[in-house]
């Protein structure tokens, strides 16, 4: 009678994808500190063939920028997984996505401070933001749109290039002040969205200045606690 060999199955390797590398990136900076030595020593060290490397990324830069990319696409997804949020007025927009944001930051704060304090020159740090500049210029141009079509007056219209450049300021300050809050659960940052948010589109808005007063004494209030 015959008998059947029976053969342990191998076990299938994991399909290489963008974010696996991306992942294997940030757990390998979190790690040891720093950045990879070379792409060749990041690719043996995870078994992976360098060409495949290559075929997501072109250099190590490249998976920074595209890792605040990600970040954006995850708030934006997450923002439309909430069926009222298409109705929501344009502020609240804003708002959310705010809220969103910081909390998929919050989540990766470790790497999020790692990439930004790397680097002594700041600017430098900054030039991995580029990418993400441009969705939230695009977000941000998008909410302003969305109410100059609601305006009949061309007067009352606002420049979306202006709104869109103010609201990456904007994320440049709240990505500052994030960095440095130490309240608990971040609130102070919550605090500061909210104000910086209202401010801003009571600005576009031309309505009274009092968020804008507001805002302004929550800032100095907050600057010369620190200073302490």
């Amino acid at each position: 009678m015959a008998t059947t060999q029976k053969t342990t199955p191998t076990k299938k390797k994991q399909e290489l994808t963008q974010e696996s590398v991306m992942t294997m990136y940030m757990e390998y900076v979190l790690e040891h500190g720093k950045r990879p030595a070379s792409v060749f020593k990041f690719c043996k060290d995870h078994g992976i063939e360098e060409g495949a490397f290559y075929n997501f990324f072109g250099s190590f830069q490249g998976i920074r920028e595209t890792i605040w990319v990600a970040f954006f696409d995850n708030t934006i997804a997450v923002l439309h997984k909430n069926k009222e949020y298409a109705i929501y007025p344009n502020r609240e927009k804003m708002l959310s996505f705010f809220y969103t944001f910081f909390e998929v930051l919050t989540a990766n704060r470790s790497y999020v401070l790692f990439a930004l304090l790397e680097q002594k020159d700041s600017l430098k740090s900054l030039g991995q933001l580029r990418d993400l500049r441009l969705r939230v210029r695009d977000y941000a141009g998008d909410l302003i749109e969305q109410a100059n079509d609601e305006k009949s007056s061309r007067l009352t219209k606002n420049p979306v290039s202006v709104f869109s450049e103010g609201a990456w300021l904007q994320t440049l300050f709240l990505l500052k002040y994030w960095m440095d809050d130490n309240s608990a659960r971040f609130e102070k940052t919550d605090v500061a969205i909210e104000k910086s948010v209202n401010a801003i589109f009571d600005v576009f808005n031309t309505t009274p200045l009092e968020s804008v007063l507001d805002f302004g004494k929550f800032l100095f209030k907050e600057n010369f606690s620190r200073s302490k």
